[in-house]
């Protein structure tokens, strides 16, 4: 591995998702080199490459995520706790922000969390506030579960606000993610009609994963975010009569 990988790996922990086009800006090289170094660091399991960026190879592991970005990820979790209301009951899908959106929460005893991920219900051993922990096939990575009897559980319970992850958002294709059994989930969620948000970071905006979210008739129309995503995606999202609450990236 030369310096300039070696700078590249660094830069792709450090921020989660970067792109070939500021890569190739950060390390002062053309994007066909950059393109030429993912491939070889991707080989090599360095990181992972996606359409037009680079994401570390944390996969689904939460606990990684989690420190990537780690204040930024509180300000949006405090942020989604705020639209949260004594007496309700609040599906929390997965993902570090929604982890951290959990534990926002977790000394509220007037709320019931429910919610398809072990790794935010072993956050929650100690909390005030009720917890549902659905069933299902369970997904070692993700420490989430999924299929058949979870889309079930979801169906038999009831609350007034959900909060879900995304792994990507383009004009094209709409929100997108890399799991088709963790979007399944997330369908099941939104074909219930509850206020759903999606709780993410601005690196996701300008990606394309394979499966599809807010599919067969179902809508994803609220997004909080911060206020890194580029304005053409403000103006994308807009034009979708999606609500968009922009947190402040830095302090």
């Amino acid at each position: 591995m030369n310096a300039r990988q070696l700078q590249i790996v660094e830069l792709v922990n450090q921020r989660g998702t970067i792109s070939v086009a500021e890569l190739s800006q950060l390390a002062g090289v053309s994007e066909v080199t950059v393109r030429q170094d993912l491939n070889v660091l991707e080989k090599g399991s360095y990181l992972k490459r996606i359409h037009g960026a680079a994401i570390a190879t944390a996969g689904d592991d939460v606990g990684v995520r989690m420190k990537t970005r780690f204040p930024l990820k509180q300000r949006l979790a405090a942020y989604a706790a705020s639209l949260v209301s004594n007496g309700e009951s609040v599906f929390i899908e997965g993902g570090s922000a929604n982890a951290l959106l959990a534990r926002s929460l977790a000394q509220n005893g007037d709320i019931t969390i429910v919610t398809v991920s072990h790794y935010i219900a072993g956050l929650l051993k100690e909390a005030a506030c009720e917890v549902i922990v659905l069933g299902g096939l369970y997904q070692k990575s993700s420490e989430s579960v999924v299929g058949p009897l979870t889309r079930s559980g979801i169906g038999q319970v009831h609350f007034q606000k959900a909060f879900i992850g995304i792994d990507g958002w383009h004009a094209d294709t709409g929100f997108t993610g890399r799991n088709m059994l963790r979007c399944d989930v997330v369908n099941a969620v939104l074909a219930k009609g509850v206020e759903t948000w999606a709780l993410t970071d601005s690196s996701k905006f300008g990606q394309i994963h394979p499966y599809a979210i807010a599919s067969g008739g179902s809508h994803l129309q609220r997004v909080i975010t911060d206020d890194g995503i580029g304005e053409e995606y403000q103006t994308q999202l807009a034009q979708r009569n999606i609500t968009l609450r922009l947190i402040n990236e830095a302090d």
